[in-house]
């Protein structure tokens, strides 16, 4: 039979499991397992932009979907598996002890939100984040050199360094850290002292301002300088990283057990979930993938010869080996996109869900109702925007409502609306918002290109991508580029099952497990010359909006 190899996803919702034919790139099975206590939204708080998920909720959610997916898949696949990478969200760091246990998995820390995995959408380290772009300007060094200049509250030093000052219970246990994207193949092979893990070089160099330029993370000095509460951690964490084609071990007889698959299965070094994205896009250097869902990551390769010297200011990062090995990854995004849309359908849903759960309607009836606006409410504000001409439409927004991951990360700034008129309908203010991501999306190839890194052709994978297509008809438009949306609907997952089969010497090389086990595009937005020249012009709009805004929010005195 064919060999296979699985790529587990790990989203913000849930894991997600395919089963790929290494032969030919056929995903003959896949499976969904929804986050449990996610779900009901425990350990997070969104007024505080707390974003807390426990690790139970991955380990069950693990199982479930590989248990399932090997259910759905041909008789005989089991054995035949022969490796298996994970990609998780990221920076999503955690707590453990000396064993490599997260805390919350101990009796004494299992309801402790700050003892769990710190989503990557968490905001709550603002201010830590502020600390080291401050105490970096002055250092000898600056580490955020490959970070795009800008350290985020979404990253691993300021989340860390959160907790450690808002929780003593958490710190005195707290032996080191891990990444998610560490802790899953760790787990799966039963090594996860924090001495024995791999660690990501995608995660590190992204995330942790670890270079090879300054001999790993930042220097002792530094840490401790930004805070006496990080002493003597760096010596905990680690110092070399590992690209995704690199062989952790393989599965635990325990892990071999649970999941129904053989001890001989190799487990492939961890990334982020954006990085495989775009592996399982078949990413080419000056290709820009485009992972558009909640929020967006936006990768780039290119050969380490033509970035040289040259640091690219205000991205997540550009990184030897984080997206290919043997090229330059470069990682940029916007920390909301799906979720601006989101936003405006619970403005509108929830008021409503609440009259009709409060009517004098039977109790079948209001469910009905409910269920059918939650389905259709998108759809129809879709066909609304449709019918609205950009050129007479006055409204005009930013997409900031998460932030701004970059260009230029600033976790201060917030969303706004402009240009209402009391004409001002919800199709029109929904279109803006559309619009508004779009934007966004410009800023950042406009940044690429004016630090002197081209941009070949854009790709779009994620759910956005298959989902909307008057989302994508805009996006092009903005762009001014034709976007190519990748077959696949598990590029994320497919990434993954790429890698591991290159950790199992299936192939040689990332490029060559791209080259046979790719799904290549379903479909290409071309831009319409009419409407690109009329979004030259609201795009002015937009950054002049920006432009008024930003000192705003950056000024609270103001």
């Amino acid at each position: 039979m064919a060999k296979f190899t699985l790529g587990i996803d790990y989203g913000t919702d849930s894991v997600r499991t395919v089963i790929v034919n290494a032969e030919n790139g056929q995903i003959v099975a896949t499976a969904v397992s929804e986050y449990k206590r996610w779900k009901e939204g425990k350990y997070c708080v969104p007024a505080k932009n707390q974003f807390r998920q426990h690790p139970i909720d991955y380990i069950e959610s693990l199982e479930e979907s590989v248990k399932q997916a090997l259910a759905n898949a041909p008789a005989g696949t089991a054995e035949n598996v022969v490796a298996l990478s994970v990609d998780t969200t990221g920076s999503t760091p955690v707590a453990v002890d000396r064993n490599g246990t997260p805390l919350s998995l101990l009796p004494e820390f299992s309801e402790n939100p700050n003892a769990m995995f710190i989503l990557w959408k968490d905001h709550t380290a603002v201010a830590e984040a502020e600390e080291i772009n401050r105490l970096c300007k002055q250092w000898e060094i600056d580490y955020t050199r490959y970070e795009g200049g800008i350290y985020s509250s979404e990253w691993f030093w300021a989340k860390i360094l959160h907790v450690l000052r808002e929780d003593d219970q958490v710190r005195k246990a707290a032996y080191s850290w891990v990444e998610h994207c560490d802790w899953i193949p760790a787990l799966l092979v039963g090594k996860t002292k924090p001495e024995e893990i791999l660690r990501s070089r995608c995660a590190a160099g992204h995330k942790a301002m670890w270079a090879e330029e300054w001999g790993g993370l930042p220097s002792e000095k530094f840490l401790t300088t930004l805070d006496p509460l990080l002493a003597g951690l760096r010596d905990r964490l680690y110092t070399q990283t590992y690209t995704v084609d690199v062989k952790v071990g393989n599965l635990s007889p325990e892990w071999a057990k649970r999941l129904g698959l053989p001890q001989s299965v190799a487990v492939g070094v961890g990334a982020f979930d954006a990085h495989l994205g775009a592996v399982g896009a078949e990413i080419k250097p000056y290709q820009l993938v485009k992972v558009i869902g909640t929020s967006t990551c936006d990768m780039i390769t290119v050969p380490e010869t033509d970035v040289k010297e040259k640091t690219v200011r205000g991205i997540c990062g550009q990184v030897n080996g984080s997206i290919v090995p043997g090229l330059i990854g470069l990682e940029a995004g916007q920390s909301a996109f799906g979720d601006v849309y989101a936003w405006f359908k619970r403005l509108i849903f929830n008021p409503v869900a609440a009259i009709i759960e409060n009517s004098s309607l039977d109790e079948n009836t209001k469910k009905n109702i409910v269920r059918e606006l939650d389905n259709q409410l998108i759809p129809y504000l879709t066909q609304l925007a449709e019918k609205v001409d950009p050129a007479e439409s006055t409204v005009v927004a930013l997409d900031w409502l998460n932030g701004r991951r970059t260009p230029d990360a600033n976790q201060l700034l917030k969303g706004a609306i402009a240009g209402l008129s009391l004409g001002s309908d919800a199709g029109m203010v929904f279109r803006a918002l559309i619009e508004a991501t779009a934007f966004g999306a410009k800023t950042i190839v406009d940044r690429f290109v004016s630090e002197g890194v081209k941009i070949d052709s854009v790709s779009a994978i994620g759910g956005v991508s298959k989902k909307s297509p008057l989302v994508m008809q805009i996006l092009a438009d903005v762009l001014n580029m034709p976007i190519h949306v990748v077959e696949s609907d598990q590029a994320c997952a497919l990434g993954s099952a790429m890698a591991a089969a290159v950790a199992a010497g299936l192939f040689p090389s990332l490029q060559q497990a791209q080259q046979v086990m790719g799904s290549g595009y379903e479909t290409t937005y071309h831009p319409n010359p009419k409407q690109v020249e009329v979004y030259k012009k609201l795009y002015q709009k937009y950054l002049l909006l920006a432009q008024l805004l930003e000192p705003h929010y950056n000024n609270a005195e103001l």
